[in-house]
């Protein structure tokens, strides 16, 4: 489903061309993906890259579209891969008391959230802390949550409107129902419409998605 092909589906079914009305559809569209985001975990919106820390400096830059981690790993020399265990900034602080004691450094064993911040011409964005300091250069992976594009910037289709096209329609719809202030019970309609499709993207992309039937029987939902 592209851009045009939303607006119109969402002006067809409110019955409505009013220019301010057509004007507010971008704003109604991103707001309804960010619902999706928040509710929905979706394996679509994890990436990982690579990187690296260096002797000495207890920092990681996270990459510019970074919401919120999921893992990061540090590799050694042999290859071998070593997953941090995430802890809170403070315990970071107790944990390596005196980062310039070269005698303290080693294999990083934690890691935690220093800042978020939004990425922009003058900041580089969020970043993360590791402990103990880095004693040399290690690569590490960082697997972590972000925020796909918006049907309003990729205009001819995304994930959401190809792979989850209901649930960003009728999600849409209640943002636009409630700009005109319309009937409730319409509203309602349409806000149940949205969390069925929201239940069904959650089974897919949080249950069916991330467990296999050699190890667990197939999910099945009672029929009434």
């Amino acid at each position: 489903m592209t851009l045009t092909e939303l607006k119109t589906l969402v002006e067809n079914f409110v019955e409505s061309s009013e220019t301010t009305f057509v004007a507010s559809l971008n704003d109604f569209i991103k707001s309804a993906e960010d619902r999706i985001f928040e509710l929905v975990q979706s394996d679509f919106f994890k990436k990982t890259v690579s990187g690296n820390v260096t002797t000495g400096n207890r920092f990681l830059t996270c990459p510019t579209d970074f919401v919120l981690s999921i893992s990061l790993a540090v590799i050694d020399g042999n290859s071998d891969y070593h997953y941090l265990s995430k802890k809170h900034s403070s315990f970071m602080q107790e944990y390596s008391k005196d980062i310039a004691d070269s005698s303290l450094r080693g294999l990083p064993k934690y890691y935690a959230d220093y800042d978020k911040e939004l990425s922009t011409a003058a900041d580089d964005g969020s970043t993360l802390l590791v402990a103990p300091v880095p004693d040399t250069n290690y690569s590490v992976e960082l697997t972590y949550l972000h925020k796909p594009n918006s049907l309003v910037t990729d205009t001819t289709g995304t994930w959401l409107s190809t792979n989850a096209r209901n649930a960003l329609l009728y999600g849409t719809l209640v943002e636009a129902y409630t700009f005109l202030k319309g009937d409730q019970d319409i509203m309602a309609l349409y806000e149940n419409r949205f969390m069925q499709e929201i239940e069904r993207l959650k089974n897919r992309a949080e249950a069916r998605g991330r467990r296999d039937e050699y190890r667990y029987d197939s999910l099945r939902s009672n029929v009434t």
